[in-house]
This record gives C-alpha cells, sequence and structure tokens, in this order.
C-alpha cells in the first residue's frame, strides 16, 4: 500500500512538472514569435524625418515656474539672498546643505543655505531680483551640470 502511494504521487509530480515546462515553452515561443513579427513590420517601414522648427524668441524654452515660500538666511553672505532664487538641493540637516553648498563653492558659485519654515535646508547657487534671470540660471546651471540627476531638479524659489 506504501508502495503504491510513493509511485502514485511520483507519477503526479512528474506529470505536474513535465505539463508546466511545455506551457511555459508555447508562451515563450509565441513570445518570441510576436516579437520577430514586431521587428519584422518595424524594418520594413520607412521612417520620415521632419525639421524641427527653432523659436526666434530669446529664451522661449526656459521654464520660470516657481514656488513660494517664506525662507531665513541660514548660511552665506547676508544681502545675498534675492527675491528669486534657484535651489539645488533641500536636506532636512543643515550638515548636508553645507556639504553641497562646499562644493559648489569650490566651482565658483555664490551658494547660500535658507531654511524653510518647514525646517529644511535648501541650497542656493544663485538669487536674482527678476524671475527671468533666476530661470535663465536654472536652465545654464543644469546645462553645467547635465550628468548630476540631483542638480536636474533644480527649482526657482520666490522668497515672499
Amino acid at each position: 500500500m506504501k508502495k503504491s502511494f510513493i509511485i502514485a504521487v511520483a507519477l503526479c509530480s512528474a506529470f505536474a512538472f513535465t505539463s508546466c515546462k511545455s506551457k511555459d515553452s508555447l508562451y515563450k515561443t509565441a513570445y518570441d514569435e510576436a516579437r520577430q513579427e514586431q521587428s519584422d513590420a518595424q524594418q520594413s517601414e520607412p521612417v520620415e524625418i521632419t525639421p524641427v522648427a527653432s523659436s526666434t524668441a530669446k529664451n522661449a524654452n526656459v521654464d520660470d515656474s516657481y514656488r513660494s515660500e517664506k525662507v531665513v538666511l541660514a548660511s552665506g553672505a547676508a544681502g545675498s539672498l534675492k527675491a528669486f532664487s534657484v535651489v539645488c538641493g533641500s536636506f532636512g540637516q543643515k550638515a548636508n546643505a553645507e556639504k553641497v553648498r562646499a562644493e559648489l563653492i569650490d566651482e565658483g558659485y555664490d551658494a547660500i543655505i535658507v531654511q524653510s519654515p518647514k525646517g529644511l535646508f535648501r541650497v542656493i547657487c544663485a538669487s536674482y531680483d527678476s524671475r527671468q534671470e533666476a530661470a535663465n540660471a536654472r536652465a545654464q546651471f543644469k546645462a553645467d551640470h547635465p550628468n548630476n540627476a540631483d542638480y536636474q531638479k533644480a527649482w526657482l524659489l520666490y522668497n515672499n
């Protein structure tokens, strides 16, 4: 009785495992065929290239949207904080903000640190009286640091 039970379990297991493999291979085969058909279709269709129209307006593609906060200077030269600023980092710990500020100062920026009402320390690499000047500075900052994903998230702050 014990032997027949073990044999029955072994046969059921063998059947279950072999049937799964055949389904996987059927799915894989269908997937591979679909990918091949898609690849063939893409290769046979001609690609049209349309020229990009350039704008003659100065700074037409500069995003000048901003966030508004009342911030206070936490580190840096007094009087260097103006109405619109380029924020290149926000930190919960002032020590982390100081590290980024030191790196920016080494690169030649007049970086400062401000504190937001929620207690975050914002690293500012440039500050201007006009929103357009700040937007242009942010675009230039991003262009100067194309490989730094954090700096690519730089944004404008309006100190109200």
